[in-house]
């Protein structure tokens, strides 16, 4: 049993050897499992008994079963067996990544599946044919009616040689030949596409054919949306293959000569098809840079436009109007200046330039009483602005044209001044629009032969000067007017050009009127000779024949140029030759004058920024030397410091202290109402026999007092006290660091605005009901306050008797001392008033409690008293002593009073029961110190919670009037320091104006 299992076993490895050579990884479980099959059948004596497995990290050669059975072949056997195992072993790490790796990969894959947002809710964007096109369009029949690409592309010329030929037409085009036959064929030719490119293109065409792709060729179905052709006819028609052989057959057949031909007739189409498109190209191009500008202006490509040279220029024109030239630097910069008689059409010719009727119209009166400067430039919009105005005027719309024309009138009037018909202020303006060439032009008044009623006397000399002015400027370019329907001799601004440019190397001249002097002239050679400036004395540059209009105002600008055309074409001067192509047209002037202005340019400006430069050094030496310590502040920048300067100190007002206020109103108030409070109120009521009487009296008239006249003064004295304060502040010097260059500013400002200042009207309501309840108290609470009213009444009395007895001695003149001493005299009224006083003292000593007033016998005995001593005197001279005598008698009398009353608070507490002693008259003075403290308090709290609050409002609004109005800050700032910073300003503006449009300049070269 034992040897037959044996063989059964060395035949099955033996047969799975052989296998296993062929293919071991195939038959590696069967192996291991007909071993095991085998050991489990009977183990062999002293071995252990192990399955087989792949993780085990036992060598098999160990086992004695392989060992002592198997011999050479048995080893074989189990290398085999040892090498499947590790590739098995492989396997299952390989399938378990596998594994593990896909689960991993479809979770992300859900997640971001589930990240990704439903797109179906967006399918009704794409339209329902694009969802259908399967349905309607047969591709597979399409393709098949299709010719084949490569015998479609044999059709074709041969695009290179095609190419070539078009370089020859550009080279031919470029040629000095046709240059001469043609204006500008440079710049024509420039219109041209690179030809070289177009064969380059086509051969990428032809290659792009040849390449195997297949056209789409058939539509069917009914859908509109992709039906190219009509009817029943299809997009395209299927060809048959028959044909096209056929058609190539017979093109292979073509002759050398045939294609030659072929290649010639192609050429001819397309020289006139190009011919075609150059013609359209000039009327495109202007709307396509109109589209270009548009794009710009609103901002699509988001960047910032430089500006043009032109408005370059024309700031710097601007800034040296309004320079005065005192360090000898002339304005030589270029511009057109355009002169000629009244009525010639200057102004028309320059509207038609400016593409726009733009000026004030008139028939046969001067409309131009002010040269004005028109800066034309390209743009996207046709606009008018003026250089002062944000407005901008649509020039396509008449009632912007209307507007337009009517502000240019009203500058004009408003420039002519004391009397004046014509004036040298400058109106400038700007005007943009598609096609407009680049210029800046000075339209003069016309000069004038006659002077007319109205006018004034040195009209005439003042347009002469003006013109002169203008053409004086060795680089301007003159642009003479003639008009063509009138006698050339009547003409004297030939004359007046002649003078200002004797060589004619700035002059072009040009006469209008054309279509008029053709009709009207007997002689046309007479045209001719003036185009070709013999007939003149004056010499020119060019000579232009233009027509402004048929004479109808309210002519359009295209209607003109319509008819000035129409005019030039049917024209005899033109056909028979006195008239040349280029000589004609408004058209051809603007571009002439344009390239003369833009040639003068470039030759004067770079000279003229060095003559600015060297006068900016000249300045800043002059400031170095005059002003080292101080800055270069013009009169803006000075302005500007005097405006903080000045809030400044109108901020102080706020920082006085309460106490600072109530003593100075308090005080001031005083001044103010103590007469009146001693003369009507203390004085009449201090004749009173008894207490009683005295306080009716008292009360009686303070509140008369109170209900007319306290109110009003408290407030008139708030008022001034605040003015006294603002002007202390706005006057104060403050050392070293005061600038009286703003003294007068300051002035002006602080007037100004007091002037627009007005107290609350009801301030004075709500004060009179606080100093009404002020004096009806009576009651002093404390001693302090009785010591107080004591020395009020006290410093009030003495202050009184002082000026009554400085009155005194003005009426008497100087006492024994004086004239002794002094040497000085009495004049005689002195010495009667002297005598007349001293009789009325001698009255008072008798009778110390007279009454204030003297009664008439009383009168009668001091006059005869003074006769007795030779004194002639007056009764109204006695009364009038009297009155001086009694207030210092009386005066004295209150002041003893009042010193007794300094220890009568203890009777005053009692109210005075038995005790002889009245002290009615402190009271009084108690009350009248309460109320001043009260309404100062009142006016303090109003005058810091709202009037310099009012009053700092007030400063603000006339600084930023005085701002706006240049006249006033030249009045107010002046002074040669000022001036010289104003030159120095301008003089570098204008020089880094420059500076940087030279720079541009060069860059557009």
């Amino acid at each position: 049993m034992l040897r037959a299992a044996r063989i059964v076993y060395r035949g099955t490895i033996n047969k799975h050897v052989v296998k296993e050579a062929k293919s071991p990884l195939q038959n590696l479980h069967a192996h291991r499992d007909q071993l095991s099959s085998v050991n489990l059948l009977r183990p062999l004596p002293g071995s252990s008994v192990r399955c087989y497995s792949s993780f085990s990290r036992l060598p098999l050669r160990r086992s004695r079963l392989l060992t002592v059975y198997l011999a050479p072949q048995t080893h074989r056997n189990f290398w085999v067996g040892r090498l499947a195992a590790r590739l098995l072993k492989l396997r299952y790490l390989l399938l378990g990544s596998a594994v593990g790796g896909g689960y991993t990969a479809k979770k992300t894959y859900d997640q971001w599946k589930e990240m990704f947002p439903d797109l179906s809710q967006y399918k009704w964007i794409v339209p329902d044919f694009v969802w259908e096109l399967d349905e309607h369009i047969n591709f597979d029949k399409l393709s098949k009616a299709l010719p084949d690409s490569e015998d479609l592309a044999k059709l074709l010329p041969d695009f290179e040689k095609l190419g070539e030929s078009f370089s020859l037409l550009k080279g031919w085009l470029t040629s000095d030949k046709l240059s001469k036959a043609l204006p500008d064929s440079q710049d024509l030719a420039k219109l041209l596409p690179d030809f070289e490119k177009l064969g380059e293109s086509f051969s990428l065409l032809k290659g792009w054919l040849t390449s195997g792709h297949n056209l789409i060729s058939e539509v069917i179905g009914p859908s509109d949306l992709l039906l190219l052709g009509s009817g029943d006819e299809t997009a395209f028609k299927a060809t048959d293959s028959q044909g096209f052989e056929s058609s190539d057959k017979q093109y292979k057949k073509a002759t050398d000569k045939e294609k030659v031909d072929q290649l010639q007739e192609e050429l001819l189409q397309t020289q006139l098809k190009y011919q075609r498109i150059l013609e359209r190209l000039e009327k495109e191009n202007k709307d396509l840079r109109k589209l270009l500008l548009q794009k710009d202006d609103k901002g699509i490509h988001q960047r910032k436009l430089k500006k043009s040279l032109i408005d370059m220029y024309s700031e710097v024109l601007d800034i040296l109007s309004d320079y005065d030239a005192n360090y000898n630097t002339q304005d030589h910069l270029p511009r057109v200046v355009v002169v000629g008689d009244q009525s010639a059409g200057k102004t028309s010719v320059l509207e038609m330039i400016a593409q726009a009727r733009i000026f004030p119209r008139g028939s046969g009166e001067m409309m131009t009483r002010s040269p004005v400067k028109v800066t034309l430039s390209e743009g996207p919009h046709h606009v008018a602005m003026f250089k002062d105005s944000s407005r901008e005027f649509d020039l396509t719309k008449e009632s912007d044209l209307a507007a337009l024309r009517d502000e240019i009138e009203v500058r004009m009037r408003k420039s002519v001044k004391n009397g004046q018909t014509v004036s040298p202020e400058t109106i400038s303006l700007s005007v943009k629009g598609p096609g407009i060439q680049r210029m800046v032009l000075v339209d003069l008044p016309g000069v004038i032969n006659t002077m007319t009623s109205g006018m004034a006397p040195d009209t005439k000399e003042t347009i002469f000067s003006i013109s002169k002015a203008y053409m004086q400027n060795p680089n301007a370019i003159i642009l003479c007017i003639q008009d063509g329907s009138v006698d050339a001799e009547r003409s004297i601004v030939t004359d007046l050009v002649s003078q200002m440019d004797p060589q004619g190397r700035r002059t072009i001249f040009v006469l209008t009127k054309v279509d008029l002097a053709e009709k009207n002239v007997a002689s046309p050679n007479r045209i001719q000779q003036i185009i070709e400036g013999k007939l003149f004395p004056m010499k020119a540059l060019g000579y232009f024949a233009v027509v402004t209009g048929k004479g109808n105002s309210n002519e359009s600008i295209d209607s003109i140029k319509d008819y000035e055309e129409e005019f030039f074409q049917g024209s005899s001067l033109l056909k028979k030759g006195m008239l040349k192509a280029h000589q004609v047209t408004t058209k051809n002037l603007s571009l002439a004058v344009s390239d003369c202005f833009w040639k003068m340019v470039r030759a004067s400006v770079e000279q003229q920024a060095d003559a600015f430069k060297a006068t900016r050094f000249n300045l800043e030496t002059e400031w170095k030397n005059n002003y080292p310590r101080l800055r270069e502040l013009d009169r803006n920048e000075l302005f500007e410091k005097a405006k903080n300067e000045i809030l400044d100190e109108v901020i102080s007002l706020t920082q006085v202290t309460p106490k600072h206020w109530e003593e100075i109103l308090q005080k001031t108030l005083w001044e103010r109402v103590s007469t009146h409070v001693i003369e009507n109120i203390y004085l009449p009521a201090a004749q009173t026999m008894n207490s009683g009487t005295f306080n009716t009296t008292v009360d009686i008239k303070l509140k008369q007092w109170t209900d007319k006249q306290l109110p009003n003064k408290a407030v008139e004295v708030a008022w001034e006290t605040l003015q006294k304060e603002f002007s202390r502040f706005m006057t104060e010097q403050k050392g070293k660091q005061h600038d009286d260059i703003f003294d007068k500013l300051k002035e002006a400002v602080k007037e100004e605005s007091i002037k627009r200042h007005k107290w609350n009207e009801q301030a004075e309501d709500s004060l009179r009901v606080i100093q009404h309840n002020a004096l009806e108290d009576r009651s002093i609470s404390d001693k302090q306050q009785w010591d107080a009213a004591i020395h009020f009444m006290e410093d009030t009395l003495q202050s009184r008797l002082k000026d009554t007895e400085s009155v005194i001695r003005d009426m008497v003149g100087p006492d024994w001392r004086e004239r002794w001493f002094s040497w000085t005299y009495r004049t005689p009224e002195q010495h009667i008033r002297s005598e007349t006083k001293n009789e009325l003292v001698k009255m008072l000593r008798v009778n110390e409690d007279h009454p204030a007033y003297l009664a008439s016998d009383e009168v009668t005995t001091v006059r005869k008293n003074l006769e007795a001593r030779g004194v002639e005197v007056d009764p109204v001279l006695i009364k009038d002593t009297w009155h001086q005598v009694y207030r210092k008698h009386f005066l004295k009398t209150a002041l003893g009073h009042c010193n007794l009353c300094r220890r009568g608070f203890y009777y005053y507490q009692r109210h005075f029961v038995d005790s002889e002693l009245e002290c009615n008259d402190v009271v009084l003075f108690w009350r009248i110190q309460r109320m001043l403290g009260i309404t100062a308090n009142t006016l303090r709290q109003q005058l810091t919670n709202s009037e310099v609050r009012r009053l700092e409002k007030n400063v603000k609004e006339v600084l930023e009037d005085f701002a706006e109005d240049n006249g006033k800050k030249i009045n107010l700032l002046t002074g040669k320091r000022v001036q010289l910073a104003e030159d120095l300003k301008k003089v570098r503006e204008i020089q880094e104006k420059l500076e940087a449009f030279i720079e541009a300049l060069h860059q557009e070269k």
